[in-house]
């Protein structure tokens, strides 16, 4: 097995996790704290979501799908277009409201597409490429594509975990 099938199954592990996570949740749902500052399904789905497609365009070097193909005006969200959750308050996660599960489902479906179609073009030395020298060792492109989906499975726990307690 190469590298790239490895990444494409995981990474195709959560697209299929997002949807029965997210799947015939109301937009109240989506939007329910189970504590003052907890996080809302809604806001952990959009969230991760938006970390793999930043980090994923920036590493393939395209426009991320959510401004390419105009999903930040479908979600018409109260926050920059280059927000992607991270270090938001307890306020600004409260601002974002997901209108709907499904459109939470399209946009998941556009940013696996774009995630897997970069991941089949990649050789195993692709993943020994820098790809942000910001951080000491700096990180390479293997390491980048394991963080987010680190990040992502972290996520949809706690979106599954929150959508169990609502009884959902």
């Amino acid at each position: 097995m190469q590298s790239r099938d490895l990444l494409l199954y995981a990474y195709g592990q959560v697209a299929e996790t997002f949807r029965s996570t997210v799947e015939g949740l109301t937009a109240d749902d989506l939007a329910r704290r189970v504590g003052p500052d907890a996080n809302p399904v809604g806001w952990l789905a959009w969230h991760l979501l938006r970390v793999q497609d930043d980090h994923v365009a920036d590493a393939a070097g395209t426009e991320q799908v959510w401004t390419a193909d105009g999903w930040a005006g479908r979600f018409g969200l109260p926050v920059a277009t280059s927000a992607t959750g991270y270090g938001m308050s307890g306020e600004e996660v409260a601002a974002v409201r997901v209108p709907s599960a499904e459109l939470l489902l399209g946009y998941s479906e556009a940013v696996h597409a774009r995630t897997a179609e970069f991941l089949r073009g990649l050789s195993d030395d692709d993943l020994d490429r820098v790809v942000d020298e910001r951080w000491d060792p700096p990180v390479t492109l293997g390491v980048r594509l394991v963080s987010v989906l680190s990040d992502d499975l972290q996520h949809l726990g706690q979106a599954g975990y929150v959508r169990g307690l609502l009884g959902a």
